[in-house]
């Protein structure tokens, strides 16, 4: 079996409030909310016909809790790949998604960079015709 990334963990202060925002306002799916411990759970989300889970993991100590939102440093951390910019674009904006930039055309495609509940920064990108959309 080939490679690939199956997780990428994402610090959540509360796993409830993530999985609203990623179900709710993103239009993810809930693939899995397991209890580990009274305090642990494991929750992955994703796309509509994704592959690739976000893994919820609810910050357990201060150290975790100071990265909750900037996971990416300030950069765009995520990146949501769209067969419909357009239609994803104003869907998540009508489901109060805050997009912190105007939609651009660039030579890779069409793209605007848009903030999770914690503050991650992520693009919503619907790849140019011949660029490699799992790129």
């Amino acid at each position: 079996m080939p490679q690939h990334l199956a997780h990428l963990a994402l610090l959540v202060r509360d796993y409830d409030e993530a999985i609203s925002f990623f179900t709710e306002k993103m239009g993810f799916v809930l693939v899995e909310d397991t209890p580990l411990t009274p305090e642990k759970r494991w929750v992955r989300v994703r796309p509509p016909g994704g592959e690739t889970c976000l893994l919820l993991a609810r910050a357990a100590t201060p150290e975790q809790q100071a990265f909750i939102g900037k996971q990416g440093g300030g950069r765009v951390f995520l990146f949501l790949h769209t067969d419909d910019f357009w239609r994803d674009y104003r869907a998540m904006q009508a489901r109060g998604v805050h997009f912190i930039e105007a939609p651009r055309y660039e030579p890779y495609g069409t793209v605007a960079v848009f903030e999770d509940l914690y503050g991650n920064r992520w693009d919503l990108i619907e790849p140019a015709e011949g660029e490699d959309s799992s790129a």
